[in-house]
């Protein structure tokens, strides 16, 4: 049911279990901070959980992103839609063996071009946390423009970034 998407470097597809030591990791590190954590291991197997749960639910999520030679797990990329969002969203979380090399950028670029093309969604969203100025710089990057404020009950204040329309990225 997920689609697997390929890059020049990466492959974008359904986590496996194979990949939980690495997503478990990120989530118990201070990287996790612009998303609620730190978080405890039996946290973060419900949060890889919900991962593939969204696909069932809503037929479009977040995929794990993994070097396209080695399938070394590098992040999770995708379209983010939890309840309590205002709108789907492009979201990014890159591990530290995948910071620095561009994942985050090539992944959003693959997961806006399958939520526009394949899914026929309309300009989307990217909700970032202020303090977080990778992030800030990533939206730049990918040409979103800020749009206006978010304030989560979990998350704080968020800042939406609205992307290019299709066909405009």
């Amino acid at each position: 049911m997920i689609p697997t998407l390929h890059t020049d470097r990466l492959t974008l597809r359904a986590p496996e279990m194979r990949d939980f030591d690495a997503y478990a990791e990120f989530r118990a590190s201070d990287r996790a901070h612009f998303v609620g954590g730190p978080f405890t291991r039996a946290e973060s197997f419900q949060a890889l959980s919900a991962i593939v749960g969204q696909w069932h639910l809503r037929g479009y999520g977040r995929w794990l992103v993994a070097d396209r030679t080695t399938d070394t797990a590098l992040g999770v990329v995708g379209i983010f839609h939890p309840d309590d969002w205002p709108e789907p969203e492009i979201a990014w979380s890159v591990f530290a063996e995948g910071e620095g090399r561009g994942v985050a950028f090539e992944a959003a670029l693959a997961a806006r071009a399958y939520a526009y093309d394949t899914l026929g969604m309309l300009p989307i969203i990217s909700m970032v946390d202020p303090g977080n100025t990778r992030s800030v710089t990533l939206a730049l990057r990918l040409g979103a423009a800020p749009e206006g404020d978010f304030s989560h009950p979990t998350y704080g204040e968020m800042h939406i970034w609205r992307h290019p329309a299709p066909g405009m990225a």
